[in-house]
């Protein structure tokens, strides 16, 4: 029988909110945005109960927790479960094995994790501690991104037209645009400091559409982990955050006793693309000296917003920490070679009408020419496990079918129409696998942050252009390479990443820019089941939320719920 260390709930709401730049009903979890810390420790297993009071569907997943053999849990929609229905309940059981750091926590369902979401601390098992000097305080910096419209009005008129989505009107800080948006100015987040000291900032990028530059003026920021495991420190100006990753930062209070912005700001490569182009703050105030409420904090010095130099600069220094108390294992014989493209497509408008996409098209995206849709019908996992048919089939290829120059500037157009398709790439129990992600330059280049559900993975190696299978392998980091969950492939580039499929059960890997995976940049892994019982997916829980006919018509409002 499991030992429960901790039982949390989460309540979804759809409410009003006061504390953003308009009021307006968003989702909450116990009445916060962001919501709730969850703090563990390492090893744990714990009980989160995800009551749904919204008028909205609803799932939970648990960003960077492997879940060793219990799918279950891990909340993308249709894919592990079906949503949780209005006036629902699910008792998640979150599985926590090699993680320690900073992960987090957000909806998986829709575009609802604009504001479902909340940071997970994990903490060193009791008795050990970290691999730096125990810093004075902890904080957690959750980086978001805010619409005055309800984000399912943005979300549903991304469906409905095929074109882009509408730029947001802020990024935030803890929940807050910052001061120098006025109406933020009295809820602008303020991290108060004592000089000699050491912080550590626990850094979450939940934005839904971009890329984001962070940094503080006139501090250095000295990275000691990221997605969950500790690296070597890195000292540095600013840092670059993809959607989903997470990073621990150490920042030392060694300034003059004054004010100053922490400010975050999008990274966007792609050419005509709309993007927000504001700044979001908040203030690092030292103790000890009376600052006037008038004094303008200083503005840190970010990277310009197309500087993809830049954006990768933190990825070439990573190394994992890679000690005696930390050790790594980095897969050297290879039994499964994969080579995944990532692309910007379109497709015919439907009913030979026209959408707002180029041409009159909608947009699309896929990975290896296949964009990825979600069975309607019942979920992957339960389909899975319970061998029902029709719901996916497993042809998802190894390879992209077509090859080409994938990062040309000029890219023949009966290209960028992929297949439309669920499919699944099935791998054996134990196999060594590396995935080569290949960025293209179809229709729209730009870069691409991919989580991998289920498993942290090595990245080891990287690079621009496209991948020379003979050449760019002997250039790989096989000795202390970064441990993620989530990396971002540069803009018309490549990433490399190596993991052991020991971790059965069915697991999604996506983009996490929303509009992407909302498009189809996604895909699904089925592990299959070692030979012994211990290297088997355990059974599912009896709660596990049931498919309803009438999912559909709430959302469009036709149905009252009672």
């Amino acid at each position: 029988m499991d030992i429960i260390d901790q039982i949390i709930r989460l309540m979804v709401r759809d409410a009003p909110y006061t504390k953003l730049c308009s009021t307006k009903n968003i989702l909450t979890v116990n009445g916060q945005f962001p919501g709730p810390t969850l703090y563990v420790n390492k090893g744990e297993t714990i009980i989160v109960d995800v009551y749904n009071r919204a008028n909205y569907n609803i799932t939970i997943h648990w960003h960077g927790v492997n879940q060793p053999r219990y799918p279950w849990s891990d909340g993308p929609e249709y894919i592990t479960q079906c949503p949780i229905l209005p006036g629902g309940k699910f008792s998640q059981k979150v599985i926590l094995s090699e993680e320690e750091g900073t992960l987090w926590w957000h909806a998986h369902s829709d575009w609802s994790r604009a504001t479902v979401h909340g940071a997970i601390v994990v903490k060193p098992k009791p008795g050990t501690t970290y691999p730096f000097p125990r810093p004075h305080k902890e904080v957690p910096i959750i980086l978001g991104e805010w619409w005055k419209k309800d984000v399912v009005e943005v979300y549903n008129e991304l469906r409905r037209t095929g074109g882009d989505a509408a730029i947001s009107d802020a990024y935030t800080i803890n929940g807050q645009p910052g001061d120098r948006h006025p109406c933020s100015k009295n809820e602008t987040f303020k991290l108060k400091v004592d000089y000699g000291k050491t912080y550590l900032l626990r850094i979450v990028n939940a934005a839904v559409q971009n890329v984001l530059f962070f940094a503080i003026a006139k501090h250095k920021l000295t990275v000691v982990g990221t997605d969950g495991s500790y690296v070597k420190p890195v000292t540095v100006d600013y840092i670059t955050i993809s959607p989903g990753q997470t990073m621990d930062v150490l920042l030392e209070a060694n300034q003059a006793l004054d004010r100053y912005y922490m400010a975050a700001r999008a990274y966007s490569s792609a050419a005509n693309v709309s993007f927000n182009e504001n700044t979001t703050t908040a203030i690092v105030e030292y103790k000890g000296k009376h600052i006037p409420s008038s004094t303008t904090a200083l503005l840190p010095l970010l990277p310009a917003f197309n500087d993809t130099n830049a954006s990768v600069n933190l990825l070439s220094q990573l190394r994992s920490l890679a000690d005696d108390e930390h050790p790594i294992d980095v897969p050297l014989d290879i039994s499964t070679n994969l080579f995944f493209t990532t692309s910007v497509n379109t497709l015919p408008c439907a009913n030979g009408s026209t959408c707002a996409g180029p041409n009159g098209n909608r947009l699309s995206a896929s990975m290896n020419n296949i964009s990825f849709e979600l069975p309607s019908n019942n979920n992957i996992l339960r389909a899975y496990y319970n061998n029902i048919s029709g719901v996916y089939g497993e042809n998802f290829p190894d390879v992209p079918p077509l090859l080409f120059d994938f990062t040309a500037d000029n890219i023949p157009s009966f290209l960028n129409t992929p297949s439309v398709a669920t499919e699944v790439n099935v791998l054996e129990y134990n196999s060594t696998v590396e995935i080569v992600l290949q960025g293209t330059n179809l229709l729209a280049g730009t870069e691409h942050p991919i989580h991998l559900h289920g498993y942290s993975f090595y990245v080891v190696g990287w690079g621009f252009g496209n991948f020379d299978k003979d050449k760019d392998p002997l250039s790989y980091n096989l000795v202390d390479p970064p441990y993620q969950n989530t990396v971002a492939i540069p803009k018309n580039g490549w990433t490399a990443i190596r993991f052991r499929a020991k971790n059965p059960g069915v697991w999604f890997m996506h983009c996490h820019l929303d509009r992407h995976v909302t498009w189809g940049m996604a895909m699904t892994f089925i592990v299959k089941n070692g030979n012994n019982p211990q290297d088997q997916m355990l059974p599912p829980p009896l709660d596990m939320p049931k498919l309803n006919t009438y999912v559909d018509e709430l959302e469009k409002g036709e149905v009252k719920l009672p």
